[in-house]
């Protein structure tokens, strides 16, 4: 664990900042000053991004085990810790969340005009609490992060969602919520069984029976598939991607369905390594067909956020099947498929919310010929669609390709299987921009369409320059990992039954 001498406490500004600042936005904010909330919203998102950049300039690629350790005493009684730390597998999610939160203030700039300061305030607190996931070391502080999370995303859903939106947040909620029940029993178990302690790092070395690592695994399994979401426990996610705000979606996709596969990671297995290899055959079956079926199903959508909704449990079946080849090249490529869906994905739901705004229909026949009347917006929209799709020198090839490349020196059955996935994202991605972007101008609602003005074109600027810079240069990504991806996968090759 690395500490400098003159200790600055990142991950705690990382987490507590943009929470202050919504906390703030919600006390202060007026409807009848709406200009002055969205501008306090927007320096609060930035200032949250900034204390992030150090962690990435000062993060030792060499380095072994945690660092920017923070650890104090926080409920004594029951040894629970206020403990955090990154490592290669969880450093990138901390500016990611900070980063896609600026963008959701900066997408609602015109579109949200009632209850601003509620919309602002409940994606700044849902940004520091999912920093928490990723920086938390006490298994109770995890628990509370991950959980706490829910509220924010059900307040958005529920409040400024369409007209389902009631149904898809509680949906949603308990989904969510009764998922991570079996995860708290697993917590407490563990808590017991290392004698009184919350530690994850000390639960890393805890010898459990092969029975003791499969119910701990399942008991994970629950939460973390759910909100992945793995194959069959996905239903909840394309009613919450079709009700939520352009904003909720946008979280949703870029973070939220990483808290669960990170999951897998910092718990189910350095936890119960005997057990994940027991049981990878079971998490590589479901993570083909959420790859395969979902791509299918994708193709005959024809609402436009449940075509990108189901592409996001295809690109997240890569993930997990990335991570239990148990190869360093497919958990690299897991990983860096996070990061890059985090941008893809974030900027597909605001390319569909662009055009919502204008005319108020997400119905792919309701378009055509959008390229004439929106050329600005049509070049973003096909550059993210093809990201979408796995193009090289777009980030969202290489992910792909690293766990396609992984899961052939596993089973060359399974990496071809695994590679079909890029001839579906094709499939629907290019049959969408042809359907919605392409030909003449469909009817009079696309004819009065305006292009994008100066704020929706940053906006998608920044996410595709970061969208191109990934793809064309990921070593940045991959060295930072590296180490600690080869740490994992020691520990999980040597078993921990008693």
């Amino acid at each position: 664990m690395t500490q400098s001498s003159t200790f600055i406490p990142f991950l705690s500004l990382a987490i507590w900042l943009p929470i202050l600042f919504g906390v703030l936005v919600l006390a202060i904010g007026r409807d009848d000053k709406p200009a002055l909330t969205r501008w306090f919203a927007l320096v609060g998102a930035i200032v949250s991004f900034l204390v992030t950049i150090p962690l990435i300039q000062q993060f030792d690629n060499a380095a072994h085990g945690m660092q920017f350790v923070e650890s104090t005493p926080w409920i004594g009684r029951f040894n629970i810790m206020y403990a955090l730390g990154i490592d290669g597998l969880s450093l990138w999610f901390v500016p990611l969340t900070a980063f896609i939160t600026i963008i959701v203030v900066i997408s609602a700039w015109q579109v949200i005009t009632e209850r601003v300061a509620q919309y602002m305030g409940s994606f700044l607190v849902l940004s520091g609490l999912m920093v928490g996931v990723f920086c938390a070391l006490d298994g109770l502080l995890f628990y509370f992060f991950f959980e706490a999370t829910l509220i924010p995303m059900f307040i958005i859903i529920g409040v400024f969602g369409g007209a389902n939106r009631v149904y898809a947040a509680f949906k949603f909620f308990l989904y969510t919520f009764f998922g991570s029940l079996l995860t708290l029993v697993a917590i407490i178990y563990l808590y017991n069984k290392a004698g009184g302690s919350f530690d994850i790092l000390a639960w890393h070395r805890l010898p459990l029976s092969m029975k003791e690592q499969v119910l701990i695994f399942l008991a994970f399994l629950m939460a973390f598939a759910v909100k992945v979401p793995m194959w069959p426990v996905h239903t909840w996610l394309p009613d919450a991607h079709v009700e939520a705000p352009t904003g909720g979606s946008v979280v949703l996709a870029a973070i939220m369905l990483k808290l669960g596969a990170y999951g897998f990671l910092r718990f189910s297995l350095p936890i119960a390594p005997d057990a994940s290899h027991y049981l990878a055959d079971f998490i590589i079956t479901l993570s083909l067909i959420a790859v395969i079926y979902i791509g299918l199903v994708a193709l005959v959508q024809k609402d436009m956020k449940k075509l990108v909704a189901y592409s996001s449990i295809a690109h997240m079946g890569f993930v997990t099947l990335g991570f239990f080849i148990f190869n360093p090249m497919a958990m690299q490529g897991g990983i860096v498929q996070m990061i890059s869906h985090g941008f893809i994905s974030g900027a597909m739901f605001l390319c569909i919310g662009v055009l919502y705004d204008r005319m108020h229909s997400r119905q792919i026949a309701d378009y055509g010929g959008v390229i004439n009347r929106m050329p600005k917006f049509a070049a973003y929209f096909v550059l993210f669609s093809m990201a979408n799709a796995g193009l090289p020198a777009t980030s969202g090839f290489v992910g792909e390709f690293m766990v396609i490349l992984g899961a052939v020196q596993f089973n060359f059955w399974i990496g071809m299987l695994a590679a079909t996935a890029l001839i579906l994202g094709a499939a629907y991605s290019l049959w969408m921009v042809k359907r919605v972007v392409f030909g003449a101008v469909a009817n009079k609602h696309v004819e009065e369409l305006t292009d994008i003005n100066k704020r929706e074109f940053f906006m998608f600027a920044v996410l595709a320059i970061a969208v191109l810079a990934m793809g064309l240069y990921p070593a940045p990504f991959t060295d930072t990992m590296q180490t600690s991806v080869a740490d994992l996968l020691k520990h999980v090759a040597i078993s921990k039954l008693p």
